[in-house]
């Protein structure tokens, strides 16, 4: 492996770490209903627990409800009973085929409790980051110990993968900072 496979490899993994985190923060709450928001729950389907967009369509209804249009007639209540069951704190209703799914407005209670939540993804994802850093980091010193590549070739890696590394920390603080804007916009 060489000096340029290693940091191919990091950006790789730093890429996933980010992209890991954007679909972290899509599962949170904000303001405005997401269909997103419903990937969590899981609905009994003769048997086996699939994801809700597996068992029916989701859409937004207006800029409070999120409607879910079951693909099979008789999978109207179980879905419901799934979005009543999760721990996201929604009440759907039905009407008719459509389940109409109301998003409650939060209080500023709750949007600075989901802040928290999301500085804490953040810097989950930093860590991660982080430790990929380490990772290459390490390979390279291996190289160089086992004669493969030279200091200067590794001081070089070590500074371009801190660059790497710095770009990959301030897209995950630009996410941060866009996510809480959305959870406290009113």
């Amino acid at each position: 492996m060489s000096i340029a496979e290693v940091r191919q490899t990091a950006e790789h993994k730093m890429q996933q770490s980010v992209e890991s985190f954007k679909h972290n923060l899509a599962k949170v709450r904000t303001g405005r209903p997401n269909p997103q928001l419903l990937d969590t729950v899981h609905v009994d389907y003769y048997g086996s627990m699939l994801p809700l967009s597996q068992v029916a369509n989701l859409t937004l209804l207006d800029a409070r409800t999120i409607g879910v249009a079951p693909w099979e007639k008789g999978m109207g209540a179980k879905i419901e009973k799934a979005i009543r069951e999760s721990d996201l704190g929604l009440n759907p209703s039905s009407q008719g085929d459509l389940i109409r799914v109301p998003m409650p407005p939060m209080t500023e209670e709750r949007r600075k409790e989901l802040t928290k939540v999301v500085r804490g993804e953040g810097e989950s994802a930093k860590v991660a980051i982080r430790n990929l850093r380490r990772d290459a980091n390490e390979s390279v010193k291996k190289l160089v110990k086992d004669k493969l590549a030279s200091e200067d070739d590794e001081r070089r890696s070590t500074e371009d993968i801190q660059k790497l590394t710095d770009r990959m920390i301030n897209e995950v603080d630009r996410l941060v900072a866009s996510k809480e804007q959305d959870i406290m916009a009113v």
